[in-house]
């Protein structure tokens, strides 16, 4: 039997990278998972590939009516919701000299706001004993140039998190953030210009890693699974860095 045998989980931003690894991992414990995603090609795709155990469905969390279609499928399914994963984000670099206000809102729309209404409108519908786990980042607590709006949405999630811990805490929902340090993903690829600049990034962030290397998003889905489990019942409030050491070096 697996850890989430009969559990219904919902995955956010969960066709590539760490969302795609936690919803892989997922089903490989028994749960069904609904997934969600702004590209309707990778949707189909992980759903041709991971088969009857995952509900795709294409929408943006910073728009309220995708949401709401979302959360209206989980629903009609009748089991609840026992797990959420708000995973979904995004951001790029930007020195404070050349950001437009486009760009700010576009990084809070979908890092803050998204993961708010992800949340509230999954309250309705969560089971006993659920469990939300907020997907954060090293950045929030950490200076980096040109990565302000990103790391200040980040920073702004953790302490909704915190928040919602003590908010929940009445109805046994418990509230967690997993806190990636940089892991070998192709969001974190992106945010080079061309192929060449990517290598030396990351080869860079490995550089200031104290176990010298990326993470995996297979290593972040297993934080994530076990801060969704039994494993972790008097877990609630906290953050934990799944980041090979770096927020401490």
């Amino acid at each position: 039997m697996g850890q989430m045998d009969s559990r219904t989980v919902l995955v956010t931003g969960g066709t590539s990278g760490i969302g795609r690894a936690v919803v892989t991992r997922f089903i490989e414990e028994g749960a069904h998972v609904f997934v969600t995603g702004r590209r309707q090609a990778e949707i189909d795709a992980l759903v041709a590939e991971l088969g009857t155990g995952v509900t795709g469905m294409r929408g943006d969390v910073s728009d309220l009516e995708d949401l709401d279609r979302v959360y209206a499928a989980i629903a009609e399914r009748g089991q609840g919701l026992d797990v959420v994963v708000a995973n979904a984000g995004g951001g790029a670099f930007s020195a404070l000299a050349d950001l437009e206000p486009e760009d700010f809102d576009h990084t809070f729309g979908i890092n803050v706001r998204g993961t708010v209404f992800t949340v509230r409108k999954a309250l309705p519908l969560l089971n006993a004993n659920a469990s939300i786990v907020v997907t954060g980042s090293t950045s929030a607590s950490r200076a980096i140039a040109s990565f302000g709006v990103y790391s200040a949405s980040k920073a702004a999630i953790r302490q909704f998190s915190r928040v919602w811990a003590i908010e929940l805490a009445d109805k046994g929902i418990r509230v967690n953030t997993v806190t990636p340090g940089p892991t070998e993903t192709p969001g974190l690829a992106g945010l080079a210009a061309d192929p060449a600049q990517a290598r030396a990034l990351l080869d860079g962030m490995a550089d200031g890693v104290p176990l010298g290397r990326l993470g995996q998003p297979s290593e972040i889905a297993d934080a994530v699974l076990f801060l969704s489990s039994p494993h972790a019942s008097f877990i609630t409030g906290s953050e934990l860095f799944v980041d090979g050491g770096e927020s401490q070096a």
